[in-house]
């Protein structure tokens, strides 16, 4: 039997600006199982940036139940939220957000210096997650000596570095080419084959197609939620 990892329950979110109230969700109910792979599609304005904010602890429902894991985080100060972050969490950017100063294997590590590893381990870690991703030879290289394809990659280590509930992907091809964006679609089919649950979010219709459940959002709604019977399988070829 498959756990829940995420259970929202009417969640809502309104920003105000000025006299404008913007209602940026509207009552958004969803549940992930462990182990699922999830992609949340809708153009831009729908909500699923700020969905995907809520679910990733960067922002709070404004009325609505959140639960990860079982736990309540409506109403969790700053501090606990970015100690679940930490803990639960592994975020991948478009833009990669990597220190250009530092080389993969410390970008890697970084989230295991808030989790309080002592340096030996925080190194013998980040190596491994480097090398489940292919670039345990690059280890040294600072993100300016890495091609767009090897960034994603050292982004996708240090997400993976804390062993998290679940993988956060935010448009994780935006910045690359179609053969480097296939190239990392097949790294995250291969970390959900390992059993990790990840949450894309796209507007491109290929890359969402890797995933085996697409949830629409329009207007701060949840339009259409269904299992993709037609996930993609990456071509052994492209590997």
């Amino acid at each position: 039997m498959s756990n829940r990892v995420i259970h929202t329950e009417d969640i809502s979110r309104i920003y105000k600006m000025g006299n404008e109230v913007i209602h940026a969700l509207r009552s958004v109910s969803i549940n992930i199982e462990e182990g699922e792979y999830v992609a949340f599609m809708g153009p831009s304005g729908s909500g699923k940036s700020t969905l995907m904010n809520i679910i990733g602890c960067l922002d709070t429902p404004s009325g609505g139940v959140y639960e990860l894991n079982g736990h309540n985080v409506g109403g969790l100060t700053d501090n606990e939220l970015a100690e679940i972050r930490n803990k639960e969490i592994g975020f991948v950017f478009q833009t990669f957000n990597l220190l250009p100063r530092s080389s993969a294997l410390e970008n890697v590590a970084l989230p295991l210096i808030y989790a309080g590893y002592r340096k030996e381990d925080r190194e013998q870690k980040a190596l491994e997650a480097l090398q489940s991703v292919g670039l345990g030879d690059r280890a040294s290289h600072k993100p300016n000596e890495l091609s767009g394809g090897q960034r994603q990659r050292v982004a996708i280590a240090r997400a993976l570095v804390n062993k998290p509930s679940i993988i956060l992907a935010d448009e994780p091809t935006g910045n690359l080419d179609s053969k480097t964006s296939y190239d990392i679609m097949n790294l995250f089919q291969e970390l959900h084959d390992q059993g990790n649950t990840i949450i894309m979010v796209t507007h491109e219709d290929d890359i969402a197609h890797f995933a085996h459940r697409i949830i629409r959002l329009m207007d701060g709604m949840v339009e259409s939620d269904r299992l993709n019977q037609e996930a993609e399988k990456p071509a052994a070829d492209n590997k």
